[in-house]
């Protein structure tokens, strides 16, 4: 089984352009080379290697990079060392960036998993997040002396660097993610505190479902403009889309006739949801055609016309559809839509031109504010039947969100829905452990013939059995027949194992002994009494954890300057206990951990989420520099070498360089 073997580069800047996943590749590159060459590695050895990398390949020919190189190095049988060599290839595809019109200061490895586009930025864009941000944060005491931005300039770029603004953005979003006490808010921040910011920032997006694979803090402080967009357009975009499920607008009933269209309708990521809710009212006043995408078949403004007339008759016009002209008409249906008190989120140009991003936030607003759906208390209470319990939603959210953090190429929407066809599981084994699969007996959706599901889903259960998981009389069937249970018993079995893989490979020396749950424990009662605090833990259940006070000193001993006392209470109220847990998981993403529990998981001592909090901390704790951590307390194992991850997030993003 492979193991997470950290690439440690001693240029911090340098170490931030590459994931380890490329960071490994590229290394096993280099050491081929050395190999090959005597012990040695010259600029003359890169041409014909860097030419067979997939991210070179298809803009380079070799003899090209042979010519790039020589403009940079004077004499091509120099010797280099690694450092040299990741600096070499970014140098070739930094002319990669140049060829294509875009800018050098992009960020290396760039996946597209939004849909911002990576060369010019969106003008207009940028204009409606402006106005988004002006308007919803215009309250804040904080930004009070920033905003409103004026969109014509990079104000939103600048403001962004220190990392405030997207923290509450974040807020807005999602209102409760991250505890403002955590934010660093002084007027003049010194690079750790707005590193910390950034953290906090990226690690709280992620776990509101952003994909952030490849963002790393230093694009967020030099405020590089395409990811940043990215990004905002990710939050804005969650935030507009809340609404679009069952649990929040059970009237979203109306869109399906049977339980089995409901279970679809779980299914459907939001964007879907608003697509249905669109046609639902377009076919109801006779609008033939379907709206399958927020671009190209919403260019001529029609279905807007049509869509406003079937919500909003009192405020319908006959010249809306009688005019030819595409952008006047776009015009028209933008006025209609702001007697709805709907904000302005494109402009008629959009519109004709088919924004994506922007057609989406107007339609998603249109639906806020009138969805024309009725309240069929028959139905709404059919709809409620079917969404899960206040465990089984966190637990199934936690695990969404975890595994979309992972950087796999499917985006999970719904859990016990998606996992069904056994695809998804492959697709994070195969990320956890790399080579696990066997691809060649899988079947990749859409599946028609349910015996390949089975098939998927019985390669994922022997899996499971073959990496120890508990999986007595589990079956493919079960996963294929949706047993919630079941899903979520794996799902648990596969994080716990991911996360102790992560701990065993930062003890390169630990001779292959495992990391228990008890290692854990040990550690973090160690942790907090060598720092001379007196709380300690019995167990993850320990019913004396739920006022935070313990993970509070646990998370003060790992880096002291962390936590600041003053706002922390005593958590004997159940109020109190609330505030400490909501510190304590900003916190914690404040230093870099990667987490998704909810404040009632520690309020409640979720054992499951009590584990992982306390594993993650311990993760972030055991990579600091050897002589920063006296860490060496969990086995009978060495400090970890100098190859241990820069950060989970950097462990589990993906983007294959080679071929």
């Amino acid at each position: 089984m492979s193991a997470f073997v950290g690439v440690l580069v001693s240029d911090p800047w340098l170490q931030s352009q590459f994931t380890q996943v490329e960071l490994r590749t590229l290394k096993s590159k280099f050491i081929s080379i050395r190999n090959q060459s005597s012990g040695s590695v010259k600029v003359a050895d890169l041409p014909p290697v860097f030419a067979k990398l997939k991210s070179l390949s298809e803009m380079f020919k070799e003899d090209e990079i042979k010519s790039i190189l020589g403009e940079s190095y004077k004499d091509m049988n120099e010797e280099i060392d690694f450092e040299a060599f990741l600096r070499a290839f970014l140098n070739v595809q930094g002319n990669e960036k140049a060829k294509l019109g875009g800018s050098k200061s992009s960020s290396s490895f760039l996946k597209a998993t939004t849909t911002t586009t990576l060369h010019a930025i969106n003008v207009s864009e940028r204009a409606s997040y402006v106005a988004h941000i002006n308007s919803y944060l215009a309250e804040d005491k904080f930004l009070a002396n920033f905003l409103p931005m004026d969109p014509a300039t990079n104000d939103l770029f600048d403001l962004a660097k220190d990392g405030v603004l997207l923290c509450k953005l974040i807020n807005v979003a999602v209102p409760g993610t991250i505890d403002e006490r955590a934010i660093n808010t002084k007027k003049v921040l010194n690079p750790w505190e707005r590193n910390e910011n950034h953290t906090l920032c990226l690690n709280s997006a992620k776990a509101i479902g952003c994909t952030v694979v490849n963002i790393g803090t230093q694009d967020l402080v030099e405020g590089r403009p395409h990811l940043l967009l990215g990004l905002i357009s990710q939050i804005i975009k969650i935030q507009l889309l809340a609404d679009l499920n069952l649990k929040k607008t059970p009237q979203l009933v109306e869109l399906v006739d049977d339980s089995k269209d409901v279970e679809e309708l779980l299914g459907l990521p939001p964007e879907k949801v608003l697509l249905k809710w669109m046609n639902f009212h377009l076919k109801k006043v006779g609008y033939e055609k379907q709206v399958t995408n927020f671009s190209s078949d919403l260019k001529d403004g029609e279905a807007y016309a049509h869509l406003l007339n079937a919500l909003a008759p009192e405020l319908s016009s006959p010249s809306t559809l009688d005019t030819e002209d595409p952008t006047e008409r776009a015009k028209l249906v933008i006025e209609q839509a702001e007697k709805l008190d709907c904000k302005r989120y494109l402009t008629p140009k959009d519109i004709v031109e088919g924004s994506p991003n922007l057609n989406l936030a107007f339609v998603a607003q249109i639906f806020q504010h009138r969805n024309g759906l009725s309240a069929d208390s028959s139905k709404m209470s059919f709809a409620e039947m079917m969404t899960d319990d206040a465990q089984t939603s966190r637990e199934e959210r936690c695990f969404r969100l975890w595994i979309n953090s992972l950087g796999i190429p499917t985006y999970v929407n719904n859990v016990f829905e998606d996992v069904r066809s056994g695809w998804v599981l492959l697709e994070v084994l195969d990320k956890v452990s790399p080579g696990i699969v066997i691809w060649k007996l899988a079947s990749k959706p859409p599946i028609k013939m349910p015996f390949r599901k089975v098939e998927n889903c019985n390669q994922v259960v022997k899996i499971g059995k073959e990496l120890n998981f508990s999986l007595v009389n589990i079956a493919g069937n079960d996963i294929v027949q949706g047993n919630k249970k079941l899903i979520l018993a794996f799902l648990w079995q596969l994080m716990r194992f991911t996360m102790l893989q992560l701990l065993k490979n930062l003890r390169s020396h630990s001779q292959g002994k495992e990391i228990t749950d008890a290692d854990i424990l040990r550690w973090a009662n160690n942790k907090v009494k060598t720092a001379g605090r007196t709380s300690q833990m019995d167990s993850f259940k320990d019913k004396n954890l739920s006022n935070g006070i313990f993970f509070l000193e646990l998370l003060s001993a790992v880096e002291p300057r962390v936590v600041n006392w003053s706002v922390v209470t005593k958590g004997e109220a159940d109020e109190d206990k609330k505030l400490n847990a909501t510190y304590i998981i900003s916190v914690a993403r404040k230093l870099g951990c990667s987490i998704f529990l909810l404040p009632e998981d520690i309020i409640e001592v979720n054992q499951k989420m009590i584990l992982i909090l306390t594993a993650s901390i311990m993760y972030w704790s055991l990579q600091k520099p050897a002589e920063e951590s006296e860490d060496n307390e969990v086995t009978d194992g060495s400090p970890m070498d100098g190859e241990s991850e820069t950060s989970l997030s950097r462990e589990v993003s993906e983007l294959a360089i080679d071929r």
